[in-house]
């Protein structure tokens, strides 16, 4: 029996359970029938557009992840409120491909609706991607580097600004995050 959640322990957990490759903790997160969209603005990751019930989100978001992807950190840009029932934020994702060892870099935003009035699980995310570089493996220390300075997993735009290497490809995730305040007076 999973007890009453608070949307910050939700994602905490969630970001162990995909960064990790925890399945098992997802029951902590998602209610039985939760529900994920993917929009994809970029070609060069795939996930299925809609994505129905905490099996099969734990096997895309997850398992089938892990098959191809390890390192993987994935950073939030702001801390969900107590008792909230949705919450918006942008993120960031840094990772390795297991078969070529080239690093990812990508962001976007998380759109996390929360059963609020029983569990507190999410029933629902909307997961955007913006972006998803790819940069060769000799970028990986470089690019680590500039993660092991990060706090994991709130950190702030101007944290991840002020810490980027000097790496061409990696302009377009900075200036996305640095955005982050302009999206979030919108909302």
């Amino acid at each position: 029996m999973v007890t009453h959640q608070t949307p910050e322990a939700v994602l905490r957990t969630y970001l162990r359970s995909k960064d990790e490759n925890r399945p098992h903790l997802t029951p902590r997160v998602f209610t039985d029938d939760a529900v994920l969209h993917v929009h994809l603005r970029t070609g060069s990751i795939a996930f299925p557009s809609v994505t129905r019930g905490r099996c099969k989100i734990t096997d895309v978001l997850v398992s089938s992840f892990a098959m191809s992807y390890e390192n993987v950190y994935t950073y939030c840009m702001a801390k969900p409120a107590d008792g909230v029932d949705r919450y918006a934020c942008d993120w960031m994702v840094v990772m390795t491909e297991k078969t070529s060892g080239s690093v990812r870099v990508g962001c976007g935003r998380y759109d996390w609706g929360f059963d609020a009035a029983r569990s507190g699980l999410a029933d629902r995310l909307v997961i955007t991607i913006e972006q998803m570089l790819a940069l060769p493996p000799a970028e990986q220390a470089a690019v680590f580097r500039w993660v092991d300075t990060l706090a994991y997993p709130w950190t702030t735009p101007a944290q991840v600004a002020a810490g980027a290497p000097d790496i061409a490809p990696l302009a377009p995730v900075v200036q996305y995050l640095a955005g982050t305040e302009a999206r979030d007076r919108q909302s």
